[in-house]
């Protein structure tokens, strides 16, 4: 697929595509007219790479971890700076929080959603008389 399709699947701008491209994040065949081509599992990766930048993860950190995200993994551990560990320890217990905090929201309206079903079936049943 072109990059306007992968933008238009993804949501996510072409200048940002080719920007990932550039930080090595994706990687896009070229044809002969010059034009980028993705394949399908492309989407699925820019979304995974959307999703840990809404976490606060830094693109070059993404780079790195991204060989985690793929069968069979390939991991690189010589990049693994004490800093770069402690970055990834705490972005991990930001996501755990938020986590935790997604999951309260919606049980909550999930009870919210209960009793308002559960109002409306009382209240809309025939009364005896």
């Amino acid at each position: 697929m072109r990059i306007g399709e992968l933008s238009q699947r993804t949501g996510t701008a072409s200048r940002l595509l080719r920007y990932y491209e550039e930080q090595g994040l994706i990687v896009a065949e070229r044809c002969a007219n010059g034009y980028r081509s993705y394949d399908e599992a492309t989407v699925d990766r820019v979304v995974q790479i959307r999703g840990l930048l809404d976490a606060g993860l830094p693109t070059r950190i993404i780079k790195q971890i991204l060989p985690c995200l793929n069968k069979p993994r390939v991991i690189h551990f010589e990049d693994a700076t004490p800093e770069m560990l402690s970055t990834l320890e705490r972005e991990r217990d930001s996501m755990t929080r938020r986590i935790n905090c997604l999951v309260r929201n919606r049980n909550a309206v999930d009870e919210y959603l209960s009793a308002v079903r559960g109002n409306r079936r009382t209240q809309g049943a025939p009364r005896g008389g």
